[in-house]
């Protein structure tokens, strides 16, 4: 973990904060090129624009990919508060993402260690790093708080 990343997480935790004014489940993402430099960010929409596939890493995957002008995304490092679902983990291996760092563990549906890890399965060709628990009482306490208010 590097203070790049501890950086990275502080702008994720400020879009989950934003998802969750807006009724979504707190989680932000954001990547970074090798230099260190966003260059995109997401939150999770879901509930605001209707679409169950609008997770924080799709959408900062995406945004970056345009900025770039280019889908392969194999120096660049995705930021998310939430170790990400299969879908999400998928993603990353499609635009060939370098790195992911996340902070909450999510013993639910997560694909990045915890339930699955497909990053690191021997049938994929993209083998990812993964850093997982950057800041995660923040981002745990951050979802917590979340669900709890709804119940």
């Amino acid at each position: 973990m590097s203070d790049v990343d501890l950086r990275m997480m502080e702008e994720a935790l400020a879009l989950a904060r934003e998802a969750a004014a807006h009724g979504d489940v707190p989680v932000g993402a954001v990547v970074a090129d090798a230099n260190g430099v966003v260059i995109g960010r997401g939150r999770n929409r879901r509930e605001e624009d209707g679409d169950p596939l609008a997770h924080a890493e799709v959408q900062a995957m995406r945004e970056a990919a345009a900025t770039r002008g280019r889908w392969n995304l194999e120096d660049c490092t995705l930021v998310v508060t939430l170790e990400p679902c299969p879908m999400c983990a998928g993603a990353c291996l499609t635009t060939h993402i370098g790195r992911i760092v996340f902070g909450a563990w999510d013993a639910k549906l997560g694909a990045c260690g915890s339930v699955w890890d497909i990053p690191r399965d021997p049938h994929v060709g993209s083998v990812p790093e993964v850093v997982g628990d950057v800041r995660e009482p923040e981002c745990r306490t951050l979802l917590a708080d979340f669900f709890a208010a709804r119940r």
